[in-house]
Protein backbone atom coordinates (compact mmCIF):
# COMPACT_ATOMS: atom_id res chain seq x y z
CA UNK A 1 0.00 0.00 0.00
CA UNK A 2 3.02 2.67 0.97
CA UNK A 3 4.75 1.82 -2.38
CA UNK A 4 1.46 2.52 -4.69
CA UNK A 5 1.05 5.88 -2.30
CA UNK A 6 4.76 6.87 -2.98
CA UNK A 7 4.31 6.11 -7.06
CA UNK A 8 1.25 8.10 -7.21
CA UNK A 9 3.18 11.10 -5.45
CA UNK A 10 5.61 10.63 -7.55
CA UNK A 11 3.72 11.05 -10.82
CA UNK A 12 2.13 13.93 -9.68
CA UNK A 13 4.70 15.88 -9.33
CA UNK A 14 5.38 18.85 -11.33
CA UNK A 15 8.75 17.79 -12.61
CA UNK A 16 10.60 21.20 -13.67
CA UNK A 17 11.11 21.68 -17.46
CA UNK A 18 14.10 23.22 -18.70
CA UNK A 19 12.72 25.86 -21.18
CA UNK A 20 15.69 28.01 -23.53
CA UNK A 21 15.07 31.50 -23.76
CA UNK A 22 16.90 33.09 -26.53
CA UNK A 23 16.56 36.90 -27.31
CA UNK A 24 18.86 37.99 -30.75
CA UNK A 25 19.42 41.59 -29.73
CA UNK A 26 22.80 42.87 -31.30
CA UNK A 27 22.77 46.54 -30.19
CA UNK A 28 21.97 45.93 -26.36
CA UNK A 29 23.82 45.98 -23.26
CA UNK A 30 21.29 43.95 -20.92
CA UNK A 31 18.38 41.93 -21.51
CA UNK A 32 16.43 40.32 -18.47
CA UNK A 33 13.01 37.64 -18.83
CA UNK A 34 10.40 38.27 -15.94
CA UNK A 35 7.38 37.57 -15.66
CA UNK A 36 4.61 35.43 -13.31
CA UNK A 37 7.91 32.62 -12.39
CA UNK A 38 9.82 35.95 -10.81
CA UNK A 39 6.56 37.85 -9.18
CA UNK A 40 7.71 40.51 -12.51
CA UNK A 41 10.38 41.63 -10.50
CA UNK A 42 12.52 44.07 -12.43
CA UNK A 43 16.08 42.60 -11.71
CA UNK A 44 14.57 39.64 -13.34
CA UNK A 45 16.61 36.77 -14.99
CA UNK A 46 19.52 38.19 -16.44
CA UNK A 47 20.75 36.65 -20.20
CA UNK A 48 23.93 36.31 -21.39
CA UNK A 49 25.36 37.29 -24.67
CA UNK A 50 27.28 34.89 -26.75
CA UNK A 51 28.24 35.64 -30.60
CA UNK A 52 26.45 37.49 -32.99
CA UNK A 53 24.47 39.34 -30.53
CA UNK A 54 22.00 36.33 -29.32
CA UNK A 55 21.37 36.63 -25.27
CA UNK A 56 20.36 33.19 -23.84
CA UNK A 57 19.47 31.81 -20.33
CA UNK A 58 17.76 28.23 -19.51
CA UNK A 59 14.78 28.75 -17.17
CA UNK A 60 13.57 25.43 -14.81
CA UNK A 61 9.76 25.54 -14.51
CA UNK A 62 7.11 23.53 -14.03
CA UNK A 63 4.59 22.83 -16.33
CA UNK A 64 2.40 25.24 -17.07
CA UNK A 65 1.53 28.49 -18.94
CA UNK A 66 3.40 31.70 -17.87
CA UNK A 67 3.05 35.42 -18.57
CA UNK A 68 6.35 37.09 -19.20
CA UNK A 69 8.08 40.42 -20.71
CA UNK A 70 11.92 41.06 -21.72
CA UNK A 71 14.24 43.93 -20.31
CA UNK A 72 16.29 45.29 -23.26
CA UNK A 73 18.33 47.83 -21.52
CA UNK A 74 15.81 48.91 -19.37
CA UNK A 75 12.88 48.95 -22.09
CA UNK A 76 9.73 46.74 -21.85
CA UNK A 77 9.38 44.61 -25.07
CA UNK A 78 7.92 41.36 -26.25
CA UNK A 79 9.45 38.64 -26.94
CA UNK A 80 9.92 38.75 -31.35
CA UNK A 81 9.06 34.57 -31.40
CA UNK A 82 6.83 34.12 -28.47
CA UNK A 83 3.75 32.17 -30.45
CA UNK A 84 1.40 33.38 -27.82
CA UNK A 85 0.60 36.97 -26.33
CA UNK A 86 -2.25 38.31 -23.80
CA UNK A 87 -3.07 42.02 -23.88
CA UNK A 88 -2.10 43.44 -19.69
CA UNK A 89 -3.33 46.16 -17.73
CA UNK A 90 -0.69 48.46 -19.21
CA UNK A 91 -2.22 48.88 -22.74
CA UNK A 92 1.07 46.79 -23.82
CA UNK A 93 0.92 42.68 -24.16
CA UNK A 94 2.46 40.11 -22.13
CA UNK A 95 3.98 36.84 -24.17
CA UNK A 96 2.95 33.25 -23.15
CA UNK A 97 5.19 30.73 -22.47
CA UNK A 98 3.64 27.02 -22.52
CA UNK A 99 5.83 24.47 -20.61
CA UNK A 100 4.50 20.77 -21.88
CA UNK A 101 4.42 18.02 -19.30
CA UNK A 102 6.09 15.80 -21.48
Amino acid sequence: MENLKTERARTTEKVEKRVPIVVNAPKATEVLVTGDFTNWSKEGIRLKKSAGGRWETVLSLPPGEYQYRLLIDGEWSNDPVAKKQIPNQFGTSNCILEVPAR
